[in-house]
């Protein structure tokens, strides 16, 4: 079952977009879609502690290709957040293998995001059919590149956190100067509870433990992007390089920006990620 919000929005005085929740069996999934709808896909999967939001900036500079699809992963924006259901990142990507298939959608190139990437992986092991080809953005390899984080400026007793406590949090997701955190980006936390919060994150930490990700997208088989912003202050950029071990894939690094090109140099992100979308994409009939 489809619930519309309304049809057609405005995001932000650019295109229109088109809006949807989609009723399925373990919550409902939000769904936007931009660009012609006989366009190839192009799907879009947001990290952890993110949402359909994070993508805001790059859907303009994408639309005139593609049919540009984002999801809001359970627990994130504007998705369920049901208490009892998995967090396990292939559950994730089920769900959004289901909502493609309600989409109408047969196949599709996937970009993710930090642990975004990672569940665009789960869903090419699942559904290889479907997923013709994909783009991992700042997304470490194996667990190894992860950078330990400072402690947490808070903590289950101190939610909901200030907005103070929140950009230092978010603080090591960019790293281009003078780049301001959205306030919705920070809204989309506070939104969470911190057991959604944390348990997401070990979710990606399981999978990531389990089978370090070149070694599953060599299995694949699949044509591979990888994105990564020089300086990021999450996963070590060197680490990318691993990601060479997968036959054919390409390897970008973009300098001066951090864990999040796709916020803090839209134009420049778009531009990699549409080189490859233009050789890898699948026409509809």
């Amino acid at each position: 079952m489809t619930v519309s919000d309304g049809g057609p929005h405005v995001n932000g005085g650019a295109e229109a977009i088109e809006s949807s929740t989609l009723s399925m069996d373990d919550g409902d999934i939000y769904v936007c879609q931009d660009g012609p709808r006989d366009a190839p896909a192009l799907l879009l999967i947001h990290g952890s502690a993110s949402s359909t939001r994070s993508w805001d900036p790059m859907v303009p500079l994408l639309t005139g290709s593609h049919r540009v699809i984002r999801i809001d992963l359970l627990w994130h924006g504007r998705s369920a957040k049901p208490a009892d259901r998995s967090y396990a990142l292939p559950d994730q990507a089920r769900r959004v293998g289901v909502a493609l298939d309600r989409l109408g959608v047969e196949h599709a190139i996937v970009a993710g995001h930090s642990s975004g990437g990672a569940v665009a992986t789960a869903l090419a092991e699942q559904r290889h059919d479907l997923v013709t080809a994909l783009a991992l953005i700042n997304t470490g390899p194996s667990l190894d590149a992860f950078i330990a984080p400072e402690p947490a400026a808070f903590g289950p007793s101190q939610w909901p956190p200030t907005d103070e406590q929140l950009r230092q949090f978010a603080s090591t997701g960019f790293s281009r100067a003078g780049y301001q955190i959205p306030q919705e980006l920070l809204d989309e936390v506070r939104a969470m509870t911190y057991h959604t919060l944390t348990t997401t994150m070990q979710a990606t930490r399981h999978y990531m433990e389990q089978q370090a990700l070149p070694d599953r997208l060599t299995v694949l088989g699949k044509p591979l992007l990888v994105i990564f912003g020089a300086d990021d202050r999450r996963w070590r950029s060197s680490s990318a390089s691993d990601y060479r071990t997968v036959p054919g894939a390409k390897v970008e690094l973009l300098p001066g920006l951090g864990h999040s090109p796709l916020l803090e140099d839209p134009p420049r992100t778009a531009t990699s990620l549409l080189a490859f979308t233009a050789i890898h994409a699948v026409r509809v009939d």
